[in-house]
């Protein structure tokens, strides 16, 4: 570690920290990344799985603009799957199983190779700061960092309590420890914090376990990539299996609730609605006779399963008895045994578009900080707050994206205008857009984006732009070429496509021989015609939007004065004093109806000005 300091200093090395530092450095800026464990870097606490709905399509959208998760994905996989297959393309999503620990090795490899980026080992207690901005990072062991930014994406670190039973310890994850004291700086700076929790399930030896009592789950014959950067073929190396709880399972969970630290209340933080633990399933949902878990190999070279699905907090001799009340893990030995972590988080709304937080310049945090949950959510937040970074220690414009322009988007803006109250999840159904923020286009949403900001490199964009190009020489083929009916009339190709059951492949005779189509050359082009009409549709609602949100605010707008706010919606707009509509909508907690009734406000008295301007007007004096 120099003594010269860094231009930027990232806490914490797990997928949001990884992401932030390669962007960071690959931007031209000298870069450190910071971590308790150099032997963790990019650790998959829980499932070594990335990508699946929405997820996926976080990843797609990552490695466009040149992030590293996906590329990552492919080079560790083990088992790929394509989700939602038989639907429609705009909620297809790539998953895969990876091997744990060379995702972590690759990873630390491909980032040792960064000139411009050094990895470090220490603790850090405090943000330096300097007139309210962040100028660098302290140590443990009483060393300084200088830098000109700081981003802090620390996972479930900050204040990190594990709960195994009753019994409870202070730890970041399992046998790392926990840090107390950057919690309680960044909340002497200013930052308001929540408690959160989540929970990984148990490991078992892959041996103990009786196979033939599940069923085999075997990849995709033609596994889809993650990265638009992947060139070779992928292959599956394992197969999953899918098992079910039982009645037993569920009496054994009921008669030790007073052994969970959920229901005993000796865990406070709030878990994830959408990963819940076997208990809460069991209790929350006690019409459902049995639960689907899978059962996972963790890598090629370890003995290690993961049991997705049965996530626990419970005793480690209550969790043996659920294992015996399964049939296949009846004999099941427990590797490792399953735990709930409690851990602090930080409000998002405290945060600009940019991750940078409102109260301290140059201060970035991304990540589970921000009370996501999830390794994609992560790194896409630590890919953008990298980027940000960057821009702003550069003297350069922020980079942000549209709700229609990214999931990565609907991700930030959700985060830091509506908040969290429980570890947030991405889901599609959050994107308004979402027909048009599919996989096979995040390249043409966001590579010219990439390569704008050096982190798509001039071979991978010269492929995408013949890629371009490939595809629209097929739409524009079937736009104007007919062929005949049995009814003997003709039909263009464009309008034969769109018909319901009709596929890219019944069309692909009437094409030139020498069109050399990739799969996900026609996953794209099936997605646009077949969603064309609604894509029409959306870009007019998008336009309208957009031009709603350029809409300036007059800048001596009393905002008192606007009927039908109410007091909170009247302060926050002092308080924030917003220019656009646009930053308007931006406002944390600010509902559409005040949105609405401030616009309504403004129109109003532009007309009014209007009239009083046509009253005041000299009239024509008659000839």
């Amino acid at each position: 570690m120099g003594a010269e300091g860094f231009d930027v200093v990232v806490v914490g090395a797990g997928h949001a920290g990884c992401e932030a530092a390669r962007a960071v450095s690959l931007m031209g800026l000298k870069t450190c990344l910071m971590t308790i464990n150099l032997e963790n870097i990019a650790q998959m606490s829980c499932n070594p799985a990335i990508g699946g709905l929405a997820k996926g399509h976080l990843v797609r959208e990552i490695d466009a603009l040149g992030g590293i998760m996906g590329l990552l994905a492919d080079e560790t996989g083990i088992h790929f799957r394509l989700l939602n297959r038989s639907r429609g393309g705009a909620v297809q999503a790539p998953r895969a199983q990876s091997d744990k620990a060379l995702y972590r090795s690759t990873m630390t490899q491909w980032l040792e190779k960064i000139p411009s980026l050094t990895l470090c080992e220490g603790i850090v207690t405090d943000i330096i700061t300097e007139n309210s901005r962040a100028c660098g990072i302290k140590t443990m062991d009483g060393h300084t960092i200088p830098a000109q930014a700081v981003i802090v994406t620390p996972g479930t670190f900050l204040n990190g309590k594990i709960h195994i039973g009753l019994h409870h310890y202070s730890a970041g994850r399992a046998d790392e420890p926990a840090s107390h004291e950057l919690s309680e700086n960044l909340k002497a700076l200013g930052l308001k914090r929540f408690r959160l929790k989540t929970g990984t399930p148990m490991r078992l030896h892959k041996d103990s376990i009786d196979w033939g009592q599940f069923k085999a789950q075997a990849g995709d014959e033609e596994p889809v990539p993650f990265s638009f950067r992947t060139h070779k073929d992928l292959q599956n190396k394992i197969s999953c299996y899918i098992g079910h709880t039982n009645a037993k399972t569920h009496a054994i969970i009921n008669q030790s609730l007073d052994k969970s630290p959920l229901y005993s209340g000796k865990i406070t933080g709030i878990g994830p609605r959408y990963c819940p633990s076997i208990e809460d399933k069991v209790v929350k949902f006690p019409h459902h006779k049995r639960h689907q878990f899978f059962l996972e190999l963790e890598g090629l070279d370890t003995v290690e399963v993961y049991v997705n699905g049965i996530s626990s907090s419970l005793p480690l001799e209550v969790q043996r008895d659920i294992l015996k009340s399964i049939p296949g893990l009846t004999e099941a030995e427990i590797l490792r045994p399953a735990y709930g972590i409690e851990y602090d988080a930080f409000f998002p709304t405290q945060l600009y578009p940019t991750l940078e937080t409102r109260s301290i310049q140059n201060l970035y945090l991304a990540g589970q900080i921000n009370g996501t949950s999830g390794y994609e959510e992560a790194a896409a937040l630590g890919l953008m707050a990298g980027i940000n970074t960057a821009l702003k220690v550069k003297g350069q414009s922020p980079f942000l994206l549209r709700r229609d322009e990214a999931y990565i988007a609907v991700l930030i803006d959700d985060l830091i205008s509506k908040g969290v109250e429980e570890p947030y999840r991405l889901f599609t159904s959050r994107a308004e857009y979402r027909l048009q923020l599919r996989i096979d286009n995040a390249d043409t949403r966001l590579m010219s984006y990439g390569k704008e900001l050096g982190l798509i490199d001039d071979t991978t964009f010269h492929i995408f732009e013949q890629k371009k190009d490939r595809i629209q020489r097929v739409l524009t083929i079937l736009e104007f070429k007919t062929v005949p009916t049995e009814a003997k009339k003709t039909v263009r190709l464009k309008d034969m496509l769109k018909k319901p059951g009709v596929t890219f492949e019944q069309v692909r005779k009437h094409l030139p021989s020498d069109e050399d189509l990739t799969a996900e050359d026609i996953r794209h082009i099936e997605s646009e015609i077949k969603y064309e009409g609604y894509l029409i549709k959306q870009a007019k609602d998008i336009a309208r939007i957009l031009r709603i949100d350029r809409e300036k605010i007059p800048a001596q707008m009393d905002f008192h004065r606007v009927p039908g706010l109410s007091r909170e919606a009247r302060e926050k707009l002092e308080e924030y004093r917003p220019r656009t509509m646009g930053e308007a909508k931006k406002i944390p907690s600010l509902t559409p109806a005040a949105i609405t009734n401030l616009h309504i406000t403004i129109k109003l008295q532009q007309w009014k000005g209007q009239q009083k301007t046509k009253n005041r007007a000299p009239a024509k004096k008659e000839a």
